[in-house]
């Protein structure tokens, strides 16, 4: 089985991230470098690093050895997760202001739709990396979080 031993950002051509997105992004990272399950589907087990970066609309994953050396690449669109990305930065966006002013009742309900729409989000990613890569749920969410991050405009 392989795993995640390194989580980099191709900063090329990204927005520069508010404290917050650089923030989730942070954390993102620490945890996937943490525990993570991700296997290529036709490559060789073992350490992986892995950079994540965005061109044209595309996620590029580029994956290599503990040696060093190019293990895989690939891209996927971004297309079929803009709906939810879009969901996800709003849901956030809300829950950092209910934080703010609202009764922890209110709060609970925005949170708990932010983490519907992240948990749905991880389904559709897994899903689309599958020709690619096999990872579980939680390594599913928390590279949904990076990608929404490197997708975000604002």
């Amino acid at each position: 089985m392989s795993r995640l031993y390194k989580v980099e950002i191709d900063e090329t051509g990204l927005p520069v991230p508010s404290a917050e997105m650089d923030q989730e992004r942070r954390v993102a990272i620490f945890d996937l470098e943490e525990s993570n399950s991700f296997a290529l589907v036709d490559g060789p087990e073992g350490a992986l690093a892995l950079t994540l970066g965005m061109q044209a609309g595309q996620v590029r994953f580029d994956l290599a050895n503990d040696a060093g050396r190019k293990a895989d690449a690939f891209t996927l669109s971004i297309a079929p997760l803009t709906q939810a990305i879009k969901d996800y930065a709003t849901l956030c966006d809300s829950y950092a202001e209910a934080v703010k002013t609202l009764p922890p009742a209110r709060i609970e309900a925005v949170d708990a739709a932010r983490r519907d729409i992240h948990t749905e989000a991880a389904r559709q990613l897994q899903s689309a990396l599958a020709p690619h890569v096999t990872v579980d749920a939680a390594t599913a969410r928390r590279l949904f979080t990076l990608i929404s991050v490197m997708a975000r405009d604002d």
